[in-house]
């Protein structure tokens, strides 16, 4: 007989060289897979540059809300002449005192709404700054032609200068300003300065919206009884009473009759 194996010994070394072959791609691939969960590894030939980084964007700059200081816009001039009145009966505005009535007016043909100008009236008047404040009296407006103790009209130049000269008053100011007035039961506000304000605001970068509760408040302030006064401490805020319109006379914008509690009032003119 000759010295080779039988088949089946044969057979058996087969099946034992593929059961290696199968090891070791098993082991190459399990050293392949712990390469993969292994931290990249970058190389830093002479040849490769480092991988670019994007720096990140800066955030955002937080937006800035600019004060209106003023509306942009042609102002009409001349109106009807006929004022349309806030009808709704106002609150009681103040704590304690009497109560004084009043109306509030809007001059047909100004643009300008009769409730809004009415609400802007009252949300200044009820103020615990302004004249209620000290709780001396009371306010109310009162509906369309009621029976009133005074009137607060808004009426454009025109209108507003025939209305305060028959009371006397002249509202053309220099460098073609144009005030408003007090008169014969009337504060009258004048379309020119609602709508634009006055350069002593607008330089001191104050709102209109402020402009607006001075000129209410100055104007009643006559109505009140109260005179023009002086600025009592230069650099300090100014009583409503002074002409804050045409000049602050040393003091700075301030639109109310009260400040900390307690009238703020200047030297008599």
């Amino acid at each position: 007989m000759s010295g080779a194996r039988p088949p089946a010994a044969r057979l058996s070394g087969w099946r034992l060289a593929a059961l290696i072959a199968i090891a070791a791609l098993l082991i190459g691939a399990t050293q392949l897979a712990r390469l993969d969960r292994s931290p990249a590894r970058v190389s830093l030939s002479a040849s490769s540059a480092p991988p670019s980084v994007s720096p990140a964007s800066p955030p955002p700059a937080p937006s800035v809300a600019v004060p209106l200081l003023r509306l942009s816009g042609s102002v009409p001039t001349q109106g009807t002449g006929i004022f349309a009145y806030a009808w709704k009966r106002g609150p009681v505005l103040g704590k304690s005192g009497p109560v004084r009535y009043f109306r509030v007016g809007v001059e047909r043909g100004t643009g300008e709404d009769v409730a809004a100008f009415a609400a802007q009236v009252e949300s200044t008047l009820g103020d615990p700054r302004s004249w209620v404040g000290d709780g001396g009296f009371r306010l109310q407006r009162v509906p369309g032609p009621g029976r009133a103790d005074f009137t607060i009209l808004l009426a454009t130049r025109d209108t507003t200068s025939r209305i305060c000269e028959a009371g006397g008053t002249n509202i053309w100011g220099p460098s073609g300003l144009y005030t408003s007035c007090r008169t014969l039961g009337r504060a009258v506000i004048n379309l020119d300065r609602w709508r634009l304000s006055a350069a002593t605001y607008v330089d001191a970068k104050i709102p209109l919206s402020v402009y607006r509760q001075y000129v209410i408040n100055h104007e009643v302030g006559h109505e009140f009884g109260h005179p023009h006064e002086g600025c009592p401490n230069r650099g300090g805020p100014a009583p409503v009473m002074v002409q804050q319109t045409l000049d602050l006379r040393g003091c700075t914008p301030y639109a109310w009759p009260r400040r900390n509690g307690r009238r703020l009032v200047g030297p008599a003119l």
